[in-house]
């Protein structure tokens, strides 16, 4: 079939830019629509990190004033590894310190109306006649809110066929409603079936009532935004939508996630060979300041503290750990009560379990490697990707059955190991209680040698590349191109 011509937009991109997974996809997933064939351009902001990334970014084209808002700028061409970036420089609203939507304070940029506003006016131009580039794209992709909004452009005044992925359905943004025309949205576009939520203008309903197809970034995620519970008050909008709306499993990069090749770790293995795992786990131990144990399983976290991690959860059982018995290591940030905790949980129990606050990126990677079982016991997750790094890694997971971690772990039995698809532990519901008693199912298999290194290799197993999910976004751009036309 015919390449298409795609633009990616996005308000991420690792590892310049990365808060959660989106950025992650961001980096991964157009590289893999490209080595597919496709001519792919990711559009997102020139933040300082990417200024100081591409100091020889080219001067591409200069965008008026589309809105009484939305100020002027201009675009710049780079590259990374082969794929092309169309950079939004605008200093006023980009040039900023630190994460993209917030301040030193934690609060929201007052702004980020207009900062993601313009980012998805200029998505949106880019996919219309009147683009300043001689480029046009057959498909617009947003991600999340921050870019949601081309869709009502595109939908209102014409351009390319657009699809929207939701990545945490949590995060909708939503302002008054005299941005509508400060933005430059037509006075048609504030209704119910429209941009228009509850008097607010939402960047993300517009996005999802608006944009051709709709994905999301596990097929059981897709079911459970449809539902009360996760839906966020826009699960009878999904329902509304569900034969547009796909859910397709997020990918992992393979070549980064290699414990094969992985240099941030004391000793390579694989699935051949696991015996060299048990030296990360050795090294991780002496970096920690834990006990060098080996009687004894060890728990990992790289997450952030959240209850909707359900790291509560952990907390409320974490002095039972001497009893299974096991240790506990713990790299994170976010909630300040739940950080406070983890820290006094190390400091009641010295050797047993460490905590590193904040995130470093070589450190998680020999977490994943040198833990025995990774701890996942959210309660939602839309995708999940460290349950695939554990998987990749020979270190089973411990979920919970929701979002992507119900589509990548098979809760281990005798009828799983039998069929060698069992790879990790499944909570029964979302509470200590439950979390206690797969956390003890996963210390009992681990005292078995042979039967946790079947666990491990049908983890190892799994394949869950970039190239699937790209085959499954070919189909979805073609569909959308389709229904546009």
């Amino acid at each position: 079939m015919k390449p298409l011509s795609i633009l990616f937009a996005t308000s991420e991109m690792a590892p310049w830019v990365k808060t959660g997974g989106l950025g992650d996809v961001s980096a991964a997933l157009p590289r893999a629509l490209a080595e597919s064939g496709h001519d792919v351009r990711a559009l997102l902001p020139c933040y300082p990190a990417l200024r100081q990334a591409f100091p020889e970014a080219t001067a591409l084209a200069e965008i008026p004033a589309l809105a009484p808002a939305l100020p002027p700028a201009r675009l710049l061409a780079a590259e990374t590894d082969g794929l092309p970036l169309l950079l939004l420089d605008c200093p006023p609203l980009y040039d900023r310190p630190g994460n993209p939507y917030v301040d030193v304070s934690g609060h929201d940029w007052p702004d980020n109306a207009i900062r993601f506003g313009l980012l998805s006016r200029v998505a949106a131009l880019l996919g219309q006649a009147a683009s300043p580039i001689d480029w046009r794209p057959d498909i617009v992709h947003g991600n999340d809110w921050q870019t949601a909004l081309a869709a009502a452009w595109l939908h209102y005044e014409g351009g390319a066929a657009s699809v929207v992925t939701v990545h945490n359905i949590a995060f909708q943004g939503c302002f008054g409603e005299p941005l509508r025309a400060e933005l430059g949205l037509p006075e048609a576009a504030w209704r119910f079936d429209g941009v228009e939520y509850h008097g607010l203008l939402s960047f993300l309903k517009a996005g999802l009532q608006l944009a051709t197809r709709l994905s999301t970034v596990s097929p059981s995620y897709a079911r459970e935004i449809q539902d009360e519970a996760f839906g966020y008050a826009l699960a009878p909008l999904l329902r509304h939508r569900r034969d547009h709306l796909h859910g397709i499993l997020n990918g992992i990069d393979a070549k980064l996630w290699n414990p094969a090749a992985d240099p941030a770790l004391a000793a390579s293995y694989a699935a051949n060979r696991l015996a060299a795992k048990r030296l990360n786990k050795t090294a991780l131990q002496q970096e920690m300041g834990l006990d060098p144990a080996t009687d004894r399983p060890l728990f990992g976290v790289v997450s952030r503290l959240t209850e909707q991690k359900g790291h509560d959860l952990l907390l409320a059982i974490g002095d039972d750990l001497p009893t299974l018995p096991a240790q506990l290591v713990v790299l994170g940030s976010g909630n300040p009560a739940l950080e406070a905790g983890f820290l006094a949980l190390a400091e009641r129990l010295p050797g047993q379990v460490a905590v590193r606050l904040g995130f470093d990126e070589n450190l998680a990677h020999r977490i994943e490697a040198g833990a025995d079982c990774f701890l996942m016991p959210s309660r939602f997750e839309p995708c999940g990707l460290n349950q695939m790094y554990s998987l990749r890694y020979g270190t089973p997971p411990l979920v919970q059955a929701t979002g992507g971690l119900a589509d990548t772990v098979v809760d281990v039995s005798a009828a799983t190991l039998a069929d060698k698809s069992g790879n990790g532990f499944v909570m029964a519901d979302s509470s200590s209680d439950a979390l206690w008693a797969a956390m003890q199912r996963a210390a009992a298999a681990w005292s078995d040698k042979r039967q946790w290194l079947r666990i491990q290799q049908n983890g190892m197993r799994c394949d869950f590349s970039w190239r699937h999910a790209a085959a499954d976004y070919d189909s979805l751009y073609r569909a959308a191109i389709a229904d546009r036309h």
